[in-house]
């Protein structure tokens, strides 16, 4: 019996296209992350990243923590640092949907709003300039190893053991790249063939949960060498992709996870065989108030 929410991160479920993957010599897996409490793949990192800074003494309960998010790190984060009793700023671009802005509330964190227009990068500087001028402490999901490693530690063994040690194809959206970076290391010692697949936005398109970054915003902890190729996808792909997910396989989540599946369900088209994994980033309910199930 678990001893705390803590305890059920992680071992989520994988389940089998049965509708959208048409091609029969192929399997398509969708790793259901918004099965973690917290709602999305980011519960994970969140863990890691408070517990291990913690043992390490680089936060205590007097440490002003600070982050800045899009949202699903945020409830992460907000959701641990409420249980081991610490206080956190989460900042997010002022157009991020109100449930998610209410979720971080709701854990108990502060949250700070900066205007749309400047971005996730713009939060990102708001949160530096306070750790310089009033003596915060970033969490940095963007440049701390402990973010990749819950990967490397978990989701990556979860998906061989599940797939048993047959998976050819991961497929994963590109954020903060701990996901892809973390279960492709993983993956690759166990299987050096199997290939890795990033999702990125085309040029012009916004589909919350994946960026391409400018250069002076790359995650310190993304390392090309563990991504084989990149696909891209656009608003309208990931959209409706993601509201098929919903109505057609009974998996309901957001934008980057459709935008995932759909190039999961490309590749599996293109192929004579295989076993792809696909991550489902998070859960459709705080994205209910953005207009994207209509």
């Amino acid at each position: 019996m678990p001893n705390s929410v803590l305890d059920l991160i992680g071992n989520t479920p994988l389940v089998r296209s049965k509708v959208l993957n048409t091609n029969p010599k192929v399997q398509v897996f969708f790793k259901l992350e918004g099965h973690n409490p917290g709602g999305s793949v980011k519960d994970r990192p969140a863990l890691n990243m408070i517990k291990t800074g913690l043992e390490r003494g680089a936060y205590t309960k007097d440490t002003k923590l600070i982050e800045a998010t899009s949202g699903n790190t945020g409830i992460g984060l907000a959701m641990v640092a409420g249980i081991y009793g610490l206080d956190i700023e989460l900042v997010m671009p002022e157009n991020a949907t109100v449930e998610r802005i209410q979720t971080m509330r709701a854990y108990g964190a502060k949250v700070t709003l900066t205007p749309a227009d400047i971005g996730i990068e713009g939060a990102r500087d708001y949160a530096e300039a306070k750790v310089k001028q009033e003596g915060f402490t970033m969490i940095d999901q963007f440049g701390n190893p402990d973010n990749w490693k819950a990967h490397y530690n978990t989701t990556g063994p979860e998906i061989w053991r599940d797939t048993q040690q047959q998976l050819t194809h991961f497929v994963s959206s590109m954020g903060t790249t701990g996901t892809i970076t973390g279960t492709s290391k993983y993956l690759k010692e166990q299987n050096k063939g199997i290939n890795i697949i990033g999702v990125q936005p085309q040029e012009g398109s916004r589909i919350p949960g994946i960026r391409k970054w400018s250069p002076a915003y790359v995650p310190r902890i993304y390392d090309d060498s563990h991504v084989d190729d990149i696909f891209y996808v656009n608003e309208t792909e990931a959209k409706s992709m993601a509201r098929r997910l919903a109505k057609e396989e009974g998996i309901f989540s957001g934008m980057s996870s459709g935008g995932a599946a759909t190039v999961a369900l490309r590749l599996a088209n293109q192929l004579k065989e295989g076993v792809i994994v696909s991550i489902v980033c998070d859960r459709g309910d705080r994205y209910l108030s953005s207009g994207l199930f209509g």
